[in-house]
This record gives structure tokens, C-alpha cells and sequence, in this order.
């Protein structure tokens, strides 16, 4: 077990020494703490700008009602006696944001046209349509002859409640709370295997590729330096993500803003982080061992990328379910996918947080994933200590057999 020790340890103390790292680690810090103050920023810059716009009201009796239900916070209205054609050289020139120009249809409601250097901007326009929609409402009201109490009981929604019969179903509240801290784990979860599995891979053939491996093998069990790399790059992207949750929390509790009490992670049951920690852990360690043989298996770095594809794509095909999973976790779809062992990890979880599922089914699926979990250490052992040995142009299928050839010599 030194032997193991000594390659963890090697391997985490040299990435978490790397200048990338550490660059890349300050990067994401100050991007985390740019993204939670991003109300008071946007403000600096901006400070109390309103997109002034000028008003035609050819009706001569909309200007006044128009602007109370504008929001003077976004959209500052000046009414003008300008012609059109001036007004709209105006609006070239600079001088106004924009023109609104205000007319009765034949009918007598409200109609408007807004002109502007260009229409990129949909806020003020909307903001203005808005406001002259519930003037045109309450203008249609008053030619029926209805009172407010009247507007107010027609315009009132209808009362409508969502009851789970079952005895220990989720209430809205609870789901919604469960949906943010599953949507989070799972995006996390999603980038630490994309982003630290490529970094195992890397490794070995890094290694590979300087004809270290063959002292390397020779002096450490093929199994304690599989595990070594992998634990490893294990503890640096849990020092990494433990450094971005810091961050994070501090500057959300800085700016004003209790993630916990945001989200609602206080409510939630402690089980579900526990069920949270788990399936991370064996997600990481399934999709781990086979980044580290494929990585075993190429002879230069820039083969890397090709050979890791396939995992890739399993990991964004699970993803992807997820996102599906996170609107029908009771769809059979998504409930014989959290069975897969390579996208248990997200779907079961995706599950427990949002359905009510059976221990049974819990189990089983755990069983699954540790079963395949070690299989794929037994084979992947073989394959790794042979893989490590070879060079020469890659061909995954052959290289693999050619791998477990190479360790019964």
C-alpha cells in the first residue's frame, strides 16, 4: 500500500502545483464571485440609464394614461409636438432612443407603432406594449360598462391545488427544492467526470509517452497505479470544487444572497445529500478506470482526445436523459435507464430526489454499479498493464486484445 500512496500522493501534489491549475483555479474564482454580484456590477455600469423615448399621441387623450402604467424605472416617455418625419431624425441623430407614436383604431382602442435606430432591444418595446395592452383593457371595460370590482373578479386566476395521494410523495414545495439540488449535482457531476477523467487519461499517456511507464510498472502493481492516478486526480478535483464551493458561498452570503435559503436546501432531508455523496463517488470511479485504460492504451497525448470519445458521449448521453428525467422521473424511459450502470449514477439519483423509489430498486441498482465497477477493475487492470507497454498507432479493440496478451507473459 505505500506504492499506492506514494503515486497518489505524486500525482496530486504535481497537479495541484501545475501553474494551469492553480490559473485556471483563480479564473473560476473570479468569474464565481463576477456572476454573484452581477446585479451591482450591471448597476455601476449602467447607473440610472432609462431609455428615453419621444411620444407622438395624435388621439391627444393617451399620453397621460399611458404613462402611469409605463415603468418609469425602464423607459422614460416625453410627450412632443415635432412632426413624424422630425421626430424620426431625431431618433437618427441620437436625441431620443426612440419614437412612439399613438393612434385610435376604428374601433376607438389604442394602437402604436414604435420606431428605433434598430430593434435589438426587446425590453422597452415589450414594456410598452405591455402598458398599452392594459390601457386598451380597461378602455374596453369602461365602453362595457364594467366597474373595477368587476375587471378584478374576471381577471382573478382560477384556484387550482396539486395533491400527491400517496403517502410519501413530495409536495410541490419539496420537488422544487429537490430539483434545484438535483439540477446542480448533476451539472456538477457532469463536469467533474468531463473535466478530471480527461486529466487521468492525460496523465498516463503523458507518462507513456516519456517511456516512464516501463520502470513504473516494473517497481508498482498495475492495480495500486490505476488507483493511484485515479485517486489522485480524485483529490485534486475535490480541492478544486471544495475551493469553488467556498468562493461561491462567500460571495453569494457577501452580496445579500443565502444559497441555502435561496434554493431551499435547509428543508431538504439529510438522506439526499448522503445519496448525493454516494453516486458521485461511484459515478467517478466507473467512468475513472475507463478513461485511465483508454489513456493506457495511446502511445502520444494528441490520441487522447480520440480514444476518450466514446466515454464522452456516454456521459453527455446521461446527461441528457437527466435534463429529460428532470420534468418525467417517472417516465419508464428514464426508470429502465437508471438501471444502466453508466448512467445510474445520474438517473437513480435524479429519482430518489424527486420520486418516492423503492429500496428494492435503490439496491439493485447499487449492486449493478459496484458489480460493474469491479469488473471493470479486473479487466481494466489487465488491459492497463499491458496497454502501458505498448506504442505505436492506436486501435482500440486490438490494442485491447493485444494488451491482456502482453500481462500472461
Amino acid at each position: 500500500m505505500n506504492k499506492f500512496f506514494l503515486v497518489a500522493g505524486h500525482t496530486y501534489k504535481t497537479k495541484l502545483k501545475a501553474k494551469a491549475f492553480l490559473v485556471t483555479t483563480a479564473i473560476t474564482c473570479l468569474l464565481i464571485i463576477g456572476v454573484a454580484n452581477i446585479q451591482p456590477i450591471i448597476e455601476f455600469f449602467t447607473g440610472d440609464e432609462k431609455t428615453h423615448v419621444a411620444v407622438i399621441d395624435r388621439t391627444g387623450s393617451l399620453y397621460g394614461p399611458l404613462a402611469k402604467q409605463a415603468n418609469d424605472d425602464q423607459v422614460a416617455l416625453t410627450k412632443i409636438t415635432d412632426m413624424e418625419n422630425e421626430a424620426k431624425e431625431a431618433v437618427k441623430e441620437g436625441k431620443w432612443d426612440g419614437l412612439l407614436v399613438l393612434s385610435m383604431d376604428a374601433e376607438g382602442l389604442p394602437e402604436a407603432v414604435y420606431y428605433a435606430n434598430t430593434i435589438v432591444d426587446n425590453q422597452t418595446p415589450e414594456e410598452l406594449e405591455r402598458a398599452l395592452s392594459q390601457l386598451k383593457t380597461a378602455l374596453s371595460a369602461a365602453k362595457l360598462g364594467l366597474t373595477d370590482e368587476q375587471m378584478a373578479e374576471l381577471y382573478k386566476p382560477v384556484p387550482f391545488q396539486k395533491v400527491a395521494l400517496e403517502k410519501n410523495a413530495k409536495t410541490e414545495e419539496e420537488l422544487n427544492q429537490a430539483r434545484a439540488l438535483v439540477y446542480v449535482l448533476l451539472f456538477a457531476m457532469y463536469m467533474f467526470v468531463l473535466m478530471y477523467g480527461g486529466m487521468i487519461a492525460t496523465e498516463v499517456a503523458t507518462e507513456k509517452s516519456s517511456r516512464v511507464m516501463e520502470i513504473l510498472v516494473s517497481s508498482v502493481p498495475p492495480v495500486q497505479q490505476l488507483f493511484g492516478k485515479i485517486i489522485g486526480v480524485a483529490l485534486v478535483s475535490l480541492t478544486q470544487f471544495f475551493v469553488f464551493f467556498a468562493v461561491a458561498f462567500a460571495a453569494l452570503k457577501t452580496s445579500g444572497q443565502e444559497v441555502w435559503r435561496f434554493l431551499g436546501f435547509d428543508h431538504l432531508p439529510a438522506s439526499i445529500f448522503g445519496y448525493a455523496l454516494v453516486f458521485f463517488l461511484l459515478g467517478y470511479l466507473l467512468y475513472a478506470v475507463l478513461f485511465a485504460v483508454l489513456g493506457s492504451l495511446v502511445s502520444r497525448v494528441e490520441d487522447v482526445q480520440p480514444a476518450i470519445t466514446p466515454v464522452m458521449m456516454l456521459v453527455v448521453a446521461a446527461f441528457m436523459i437527466a435534463m429529460f428525467g428532470l420534468n418525467a422521473p417517472e417516465s419508464a424511459f428514464v426508470t429502465g435507464a437508471s438501471f444502466v450502470p453508466f448512467f445510474a449514477p445520474m438517473l437513480m439519483f435524479l429519482r430518489i430526489g424527486l420520486v418516492s423509489v423503492p429500496g428494492w430498486e435503490v439496491a439493485l441498482c447499487l449492486a449493478l454499479l459496484a458489480a460493474t465497477i469491479a469488473l471493470l477493475i479486473y479487466f481494466g487492470a489487465k488491459v492497463y498493464r499491458g496497454g502501458v507497454l505498448m506504442y505505436g498507432r492506436m486501435n482500440i479493440f486490438k490494442d485491447i486484445k493485444q494488451a491482456i496478451q502482453l500481462t500472461k507473459k
